[in-house]
């Protein structure tokens, strides 16, 4: 995964790491269909960590179905009373919802002319939320893509100041079976994300 790794901000590069971006939101935000987990089951690995991840993801997808899956997420992030993984940043870095880093991301979100979809009830701060954000500021989607600065600043303060944790606990929870695969995938590329932004001025 040299393209992912390099961070030197040259379209492929950017491409694949939206891509990462948008997979994990799908995946964050919904139960994947059953074309989605075909799909992922299809993916080959490499030796490199993120290529080891990934074909783990892929052994998971393979070894289950979207009914499955969609029930496991639903215990995992919905439950009755709230699943057993809070994927908000507030909750992360207050122990509520609603909070001050809510406030903060809204006040990047308006500045950055990010707009909250309609019909859309979760806080902005959800993980799904945030990956999706990543992918548009690096393609560009809400306006001229983000320079890596920008994109540095903007993980720092609402992904990496708290996203690893949850990716951490989701690998953890009592019914995590494909979704201890995401978080596996989602672990290592926002390491890897984290280690090319301390590179950048």
């Amino acid at each position: 995964m040299r393209a992912v790794t390099a961070l030197q901000g040259a379209a492929e590069d950017d491409f694949l790491r939206a891509r990462f971006y948008g997979l994990l939101a799908a995946l964050l935000v919904a139960p994947p269909p059953e074309e989605l987990l075909r799909r992922l089951a299809a993916m080959s690995a490499d030796p490199t960590p993120l290529g080891t991840a990934l074909g783990h993801l892929a052994q998971a997808a393979a070894a289950t179905d979207s009914d499955t899956v969609a029930d496991e997420f639903a215990t995992l992030f919905v439950g009755v009373t709230g699943g057993e993984i809070m994927p908000y940043g507030s909750w992360y870095l207050t122990g509520f919802l609603h909070e001050k880093p809510l406030a903060e991301l809204r006040d990047d979100m308006a500045h950055l002319g990010i707009e909250r979809s309609p019909g859309v009830s979760e806080p902005e701060d959800h993980a799904a939320s945030l990956c999706e954000m990543m992918q548009g500021l690096i393609s560009g989607l809400f306006g001229d893509p983000l320079s890596l600065p920008g994109q540095k600043t903007f993980f720092q303060t609402h992904l990496g100041s708290w996203m690893p944790r949850f990716l951490a606990d989701l690998d953890k929870a009592p019914s995590a079976r494909f979704y201890r695969a995401v978080a596996e995938m989602g672990r290592v590329f926002l390491e890897i994300e984290a280690q090319a932004f301390a590179m950048v001025d």
